[in-house]
């Protein structure tokens, strides 16, 4: 059964930074794309960063510039690397797996809170 989960989530000041990272275990599965979600309080869910297999990257406007998604293969690892933090990025960040197979398959880790103060 796969399992992913995130690490690192902290309270920090604006302007500072954070490190996520997301492992994903119980499995070898070689996923596609791995990405970050965040959600904030009262707001849907929004698409942060995505990595695919290959290292091609994709960001949501408002953090880009800012973070940066990395991704070990080997490790079955993404990170989520956040600079110049923002009061509005506080949210709990969720990780994302997903595999092509027939047709897409995805999983979800449980999420971790990051709080920027002003």
């Amino acid at each position: 059964q796969v399992q992913l989960v995130e690490s690192g989530g902290d309270l920090v000041q604006a302007g500072g930074s954070l490190r996520l990272s997301c492992a994903a275990s119980g499995s070898s599965l070689r996923f596609n794309v791995m990405g970050w979600y965040r959600q904030a309080p009262g707001k849907q869910r929004e698409l942060v960063a995505t990595i695919t297999r290959g290292g091609s990257t994709s960001y949501s406007d408002s953090v880009k510039g800012r973070f940066t998604i990395s991704r070990d293969n080997a490790k079955n690892t993404v990170y989520l690397q956040m600079n110049s933090l923002k009061p509005e990025d506080t949210a709990v960040y969720v990780c994302n797996a997903r595999l092509l197979l027939a047709t897409w398959y995805d999983y979800w880790g449980q999420g971790t809170q990051v709080t920027v103060s002003s």
